[in-house]
């Protein structure tokens, strides 16, 4: 296969000219990055490629990612049959069960309080799309992100009561929600807690707390997103309720069928996609693609999703348009998009979904300029990129964290002032425990409340706390970066020539797909190329031409949200130098042809 010559600029395990543990001699690259080779065992990857009948490069990627012979199997054919464990091992699960069976049982009327991100829209929609089939209306509450905040609150859960609920379940939120869930309590509630964030010696009070990450829970499914774990409980749900005869005369839900609401979930929230979570988006995509649930396939076609989906148009089209309800819109519209049964109604939605889409993305702009400005102004000296501002929209400031985290390479701390409150998004970067601060930050009287996991975490901080806040993080999480030796890389899979990158290599590496946290994207250099033509299209994304040393290859690339960057402005250069550029390859298809394409995450001077 043609592939196989396709890597043979500079072999993978190998760094070209410079020190030995760069790729290329790559010290600091055009986005200050240094790179490195993803290390691999070439025997194992040989014998990967052999015993699998894989070419090389697959091979070789998979051994790079930790796969052995023994997991090679499963994870080239991942499938729920082989991964999916009894909901039993997680603690409280059959308690959980136990309580929903007999609130089903007895007509008891139930609700689900989520979060108002992806992660907890697709929670709620995946409980309220069960319970619905099982003949159980389930009311569905999202918070309002400016009005009530994060989390269950008291006046929520009395709210709910007054309707007649008599059981809630929490997804996505409710492990650190002490005094709400005390109350609820006392008040004659019966909570469920599903969430998958880091959690505190000390529980909430509730009748169930089902969180692979309670540090008494040996489950080992710590790395699910919260619709991975709803959807274990609905497999303990049902099981439940087929042995208490329910489906005796009601047909019994094919459970897969939901698991399109699992896979978007689990994209979105960026957990590691690895083990089960690889299990839940392979085969999600596959529902996702069958355009069953209407609600989705409505907000395909306004994302002019045409072809088969995959983790990027999850992850990047259909997730940030469900996320905007809760950003600057209406905070139950995604849920509410995503259990809706009627074609005309889920297209008015969708519509409007994709509208606050655009206007998130402006109040973003503004938000980032603001927040570019004062981080340059005041240096860059800490280990956390850390911008306050007031009056900035909270709904996009975790947009603007994950900004901050890609320009700069540390966490980033977003906090939008209000009065004597600020709201605060945080984003990580590997190795460094984002959440475990903020829990930390919390415990230590820094905090009125705040939680998260490793890559991400959201909190709550009165304005005279602000200052110290920022210098406890920036101590913490700098004595982790310090102790781990973290700095920042870009990790490069291998070297191709130009006319190598080719629609051939793209639909080899096909079978690692799905790509995200826990399994990149192979991303390769293209070393020695000069920029044929370039212009800046849309806002601040540069497209160009690329040309090898010889002038005979040519490859698209494209840089997003590189004009007027260290990057954007090498890629413009008129005068011919030649650069070492990095990238993924990706498919490019225009007015029916089909080729290949640089997306260009970084860039060096050759």
């Amino acid at each position: 296969m043609v592939v196989s010559a396709a890597l043979s600029a500079v072999p993978a395990s190998t760094t070209g000219v410079g020190r030995e543990d760069t790729f290329l001699g790559v010290e600091r690259s055009l986005t200050g990055r240094r790179w490195v080779s993803r290390s691999a065992d070439e025997r194992t990857g040989l014998m990967l490629a052999q015993r699998l009948g894989v070419p090389d490069v697959v091979g070789r990627a998979m051994a790079a990612r930790g796969i052995d012979a023994d997991s090679a199997e499963v994870f080239l054919e991942p499938s729920l049959r082989a991964q999916l464990p009894n909901p039993s091992v997680l603690a409280d699960m059959d308690v959980a069960a136990a309580r929903l069976v007999a609130a089903v049982r007895d007509g008891e009327a139930i609700a689900v309080f989520g979060d108002y991100d992806v992660d907890g829209a697709t929670s709620s929609a995946l409980l309220a799309r069960f319970f619905a089939a099982a003949g159980v209306p389930l009311r569905i509450y999202i918070p309002d992100r400016m009005r009530e905040g994060y989390g269950p609150t008291t006046p929520a859960m009395m709210r709910l009561r007054s309707e007649g609920i008599r059981v809630i379940i929490t997804v996505d939120c409710g492990i650190t929600a002490y005094e709400p869930l005390a109350e609820a309590a006392k008040a004659g509630l019966d909570v469920v807690v599903v969430d998958h964030h880091v959690a505190e010696p000390a529980l909430p009070r509730a009748v169930a707390v089902v969180n692979p990450n309670r540090l008494d829970d040996v489950s080992g499914l710590g790395q699910l997103a919260a619709v991975g774990v709803a959807f274990l409980l609905i497999v303990a749900v049902n099981r439940g309720l087929r042995e208490a005869g329910w489906f005796k005369d009601r047909r019994e839900l094919d459970l897969l069928s939901l698991l399109d609401l699992v896979a978007l979930g689990t994209v979105c929230d960026v957990v590691p996609l690895i083990g089960l979570n690889r299990a839940f988006v392979t085969q999600g995509l596959k529902v996702m693609g069958r355009r069953e649930n209407i609600g989705l396939a409505a907000l395909a076609d306004v994302a002019r999703v045409s072809e088969k989906p995959d983790a990027y148009h999850a992850g990047f089209l259909l997730g940030p348009r469900v996320n905007a309800g809760g950003r600057v819109g209406e905070a139950g519209l995604g849920a509410r998009l995503l259990t809706v049964r009627d074609a005309q109604e889920a297209a008015a939605l969708a519509e409007k979904l994709d509208g606050y889409n655009q206007e998130r993305q402006e109040i973003e702009a503004g938000v980032l300029a603001e927040a570019l400005a004062q981080v340059e102004e005041a240096g860059r000296a800490s280990n956390v990129v850390f911008a306050v501002g007031e009056g900035w929209h909270a709904g996009v400031i975790g947009i603007v964290a994950g900004r901050l985290r890609e320009r700069y390479h540390l966490p980033a701390v977003v906090v939008a002032l209000d009065g004597d409150v600020g709201k605060g998004s945080a984003r990580s970067v590997g190795g460094v425990d984002l959440g475990s601060a903020v829990l930390a930050a919390r415990q230590a009287g820094l905090l009125i409340n705040g939680g998260g996991h490793k890559m991400a975490a959201g909190l709550t901080v009165a304005r005279d706390q602000v200052e110290a806040l920022q210098g406890f993080l920036s101590e913490r999480i700098g004595a982790e970066i310090e102790a781990k030796g973290i700095s920042p890389t870009l990790v490069v899979d291998g070297a191709v020539r130009v006319a190598g990158a080719s629609l051939d290599l793209i639909q080899a590496l096909g079978p690692l797909a799905p790509f995200g946290a826990g399994n990149s994207e192979p991303r390769f250099a293209v070393p020695g190329v000069r920029v044929v033509s370039a212009q800046v299209v849309g806002n601040d994304h540069v497209r160009c031409i690329l040309a090898d040393e010889t002038g005979s290859g040519r490859l698209k690339g494209i840089a997003f949200r590189a004009a007027g960057e260290p990057l954007g402005q090498a890629l413009m250069d008129k005068h011919g130098r030649a650069l070492h550029l990095v990238g993924k390859l990706r498919a490019d298809r225009w007015q029916g042809r089909e080729g290949a394409q640089l997306l260009i995450d970084d860039g060096a001077w050759s």
